[in-house]
């Protein structure tokens, strides 16, 4: 059975597997991707005061979207496990119910870093849920997106605004 398919992930039988980046040169590779956690005035107000009953939860979300980041080839299938160089999560409050959240990732290597960014930002957003989520269940998060990338065979990618 030939594999028809133009789907990287597949080999000649349309079995999943990691795709050989052996071959790729490698190159600096950066990647900014952003995350949304809408809630009440009062429980967005209470998060940036650190008055939560579970402690900093903008503290506790730098770290855990830190830690996404290094995760995300245990959490993604067929990721390739990359050292990555630097990671950075930046949260802002952007209005009275909304909190941003900027992961960037970086990695000299063979692939890029865009699933590193947007595992972070993820694991950020859920993180900041679960610190403020007896106060507020009916958070919402949203907005997961990839922002901007640089490096790599495939070029740059920036997101029009």
């Amino acid at each position: 059975m030939s594999n028809k398919s133009p789907l990287t992930h597949l080999n000649e039988r349309s079995e999943a597997h990691m795709v050989d980046i052996s071959a790729k040169v490698p190159s600096k590779r950066i990647a900014i991707a952003q995350g949304v956690v809408i809630g009440s005035p009062a429980t967005i107000s209470a998060i940036f005061d650190d008055d939560l009953k579970k402690g900093d939860a903008l503290a506790v979300a730098r770290i855990a979207g830190i830690m996404g980041a290094k995760k995300t080839p245990d959490l993604i299938p067929l990721c390739h496990p990359i050292s990555l160089s630097h990671v950075d999560i930046e949260i802002s409050q952007l209005e009275k119910t909304k909190i941003k959240i900027i992961a960037k990732a970086e990695t000299v290597g063979n692939t890029g870093v865009e699933m590193e960014a947007l595992t972070a930002v993820s694991v950020a957003c859920l993180t900041i849920y679960d610190m403020a989520k007896s106060m507020d269940k009916a958070m919402e998060i949203s907005e997961i997106k990839l922002l901007k990338k640089s490096g790599g065979k495939s070029g740059d990618f920036e997101r029009e605004t």
